[in-house]
């Protein structure tokens, strides 16, 4: 039990080592991805869109790493591995959907906001 608490203790802040994994730029995205089902690797990165093979290969294996994905390796010619989320992984999503919602009803006017302040910046200097 020793060990587990000082492995705790090497940890930076709770809140930041969670989101700074999460917060990137593919795992909510491939997380909220996997939220209709499990998915094999193509299929993930055509719905993602614009990810290398390489960046989402990192970000899945850090998913997984976290306990927030499943993989699952079926012993097939060529063989066969899928991904879906985890009970955490889903109840991670529960807490983000709120955040996702947010995002998409206040997005433009935050673009706008972004272009009024551009333009302020651009007219003091």
């Amino acid at each position: 039990m020793q060990h587990e608490s000082a492995f705790q203790f090497d940890q930076p802040c709770p809140i930041r080592d969670v989101l700074d994994r999460i917060g990137d730029q593919w795992s909510l995205l491939a997380m909220t991805e996997l939220q209709s089902g499990t998915k094999r690797f193509n299929a993930l990165q055509r719905d993602i869109g614009d990810v290398s093979k390489q960046m989402l290969s990192k970000t899945l294996r850090r998913l997984e790493q976290d306990g927030l994905i499943r993989r699952t390796v079926y012993p097939e010619v060529p063989p066969r591995v899928e991904y879906e989320l985890t009970d955490m992984g889903r109840s991670f999503m529960e807490p983000m959907a709120a955040l996702t919602r947010w995002a998409d009803e206040n997005h433009r006017t935050i673009v706008l906001s972004r272009r009024r302040y551009a333009q302020g910046t651009q007219a003091a200097g």
